[in-house]
């Protein structure tokens, strides 16, 4: 849990994420050069999975992918491993997390932004090449908040922004994969629906095998999930990084990622994912 992390952290760990202390920026991490993508080379309002998600924006590579499923993950379960008072303030909710996550995988990652973010993988890992974010095609407003079929007024006309809720990240950014958690793969998001909570849609992003070194855990678990709490009474909440398997056995059924739970909505993937069969 976030308190023991914390522990280990500040006891010595912590060296292992600022890029201050690690030296150069490690050799062959792409920059993802955003102003080299131009949507005119194809047809730009074409959606040819009708899930309102331009194909401009889709990462067509196998490449792309999953560079942007490694940064995804690795930026998420970072701010569960990082000091309380590090966290970034944006962070305030579980989907606050995932928006931050999925802006920060598409960035370019060079030496000015590992020093703002201040992280750095243990393992260099490859830029998203297609295109980086804030400079995509549509910009910094990079999540569908309006429904339907993707049309090429959309780029213009409110159909995207910079904010979107949970409901509307799963609903109208993602796609549903399985209720089987088994079948999640880094950078999935566990969904689940809680009416007795204030904002009813809460997520969990999928990490699999943490890519950062946290001692005395077994480096062949890989079922890690990690979440913000988002607000717990008058308590901003917490980060959280737990195991798939220990939420098979929450005390309370309601949070268990099992068939049999009308709470767990599933595991659902990013549209920009999603590939043609």
């Amino acid at each position: 849990m976030l308190t023991i992390l914390g522990a280990i952290l500040l006891a010595g760990a912590t060296a292992l994420f600022h890029p201050m202390e690690l030296g150069p920026s490690p050799l062959g991490i792409s920059t993802g050069r955003a102003l080299d993508y131009d949507p005119s080379r194809g047809n730009n309002a074409t959606d040819r999975f009708g899930d309102g998600t331009p194909d401009f924006l889709r990462l067509d590579s196998p490449e792309d992918r999953d560079s942007f499923r490694r940064w995804f993950a690795a930026i998420a379960e970072y701010q569960a491993l990082r000091p309380d008072q590090e966290l970034p303030t944006e962070i305030n909710d579980c989907a606050a997390l995932i928006r931050f996550a999925y802006r920060n995988a598409l960035h370019g990652h060079d030496e000015a932004w590992f020093q703002e973010m201040q992280m750095r993988p243990p393992e260099a890992l490859p830029s998203v090449g297609k295109y980086g974010y804030p400079h995509t095609p549509l910009g910094a407003a990079l999540f569908r908040v309006k429904p339907g079929v993707y049309a090429a007024e959309d780029a213009r006309n409110g159909a995207f922004a910079e904010f979107a809720d949970a409901k509307t990240l799963k609903n109208l950014n993602a796609f549903f994969v399985s209720r089987d958690s088994r079948r999640a793969r880094p950078g999935d998001i566990l969904f689940y629906f809680q009416l007795e909570q204030g904002s009813p849609f809460h997520s969990m992003v999928f990490i699999g095998r943490s890519q950062w070194p946290v001692e005395g855990e077994s480096p062949q678990v890989d079922d890690i999930v990690v979440y913000h709490t988002g607000p717990i009474g008058k308590k901003p909440g917490e980060m959280r990084r737990v195991r798939v398997e220990e939420l098979r056995h929450h005390p309370s059924p309601r949070w268990r990622p099992v068939e049999g739970n009308s709470n767990f909505l599933g595991v659902y993937r990013w549209n920009i994912l999603k590939e043609a069969n």
